[in-house]
């Protein structure tokens, strides 16, 4: 099955689901940035509870619609400082979060321009941690229709689907009990060489 999805930062557990168990993914390249989804956002689990990590980015000033692949990170604060840091905190105590942080740090610390090209390059580093060879390609214009099948929906942040995962030990559970769907960064941290059998053996309705 080919499958066709956004870029996303950090993606989902439900997006690294359907891309690890596709037989091909395409990437929309082509399509209008909108706000509040999944395109500059993440959700991690912490001490407190369910933590949003944001991308800050600028927005175009001209009236037209701009596509995602033109927008580009805020560089005026230090917002992937905040992002290590908050993972940092939340993770330090989990089993494998010393296992990749020092692949995972040039993410943090190297200046990001292109908001699609930071969240491609996110892409195949977590798919070289994870050990998933996922073949893809780039769309090169915007199809409403497509014959592929289309998870774009995936990107959505509000009223995203709920999806029947099962359940792993994550590292604040006592606190807050299991927090679904969170970032791969949360599976992959408490899971470790243990994460690509979870997201292979999951059988979602899409």
């Amino acid at each position: 099955m080919s499958i066709l999805v956004h870029p996303s930062y950090f993606p989902s557990i439900a997006q690294m689901i359907a891309m690890v168990q596709a037989d091909r993914v395409v990437f929309e390249m082509e399509d209008n940035y909108q706000k509040q989804t999944y395109r500059n956002r993440a959700h991690i689990a912490h001490a407190n509870g369910l933590l949003l990590l944001n991308v800050p980015v600028k927005h175009s000033k001209n009236k037209d619609r701009q596509k995602t692949k033109d927008v580009e990170v805020e560089g005026n604060f230090q917002w992937q400082l905040q992002h290590w840091k908050s993972l940092q905190s939340a993770y330090r105590t989990s089993p494998f979060f010393e296992y990749y942080e020092d692949e995972l740090a040039p993410l943090f610390h190297e200046p990001v321009t292109g908001l699609m090209d930071h969240n491609m390059a996110i892409f195949e580093i977590i798919c070289e941690l994870l050990g998933a060879d996922i073949p893809y390609d780039l769309t090169t214009k915007y199809d409403k229709e497509t014959p592929l099948k289309d998870l774009r929906y995936l990107i959505a942040s509000k009223k995203e689907k709920v999806f029947p995962l099962e359940s792993y030990t994550q590292v604040h559970q006592k606190n807050h009990g299991f927090l679904p769907n969170l970032s791969v960064l949360d599976l992959l941290f408490n899971e470790g060489p243990n994460a690509l059998n979870y997201l292979e053996s999951q059988q979602l309705e899409f």
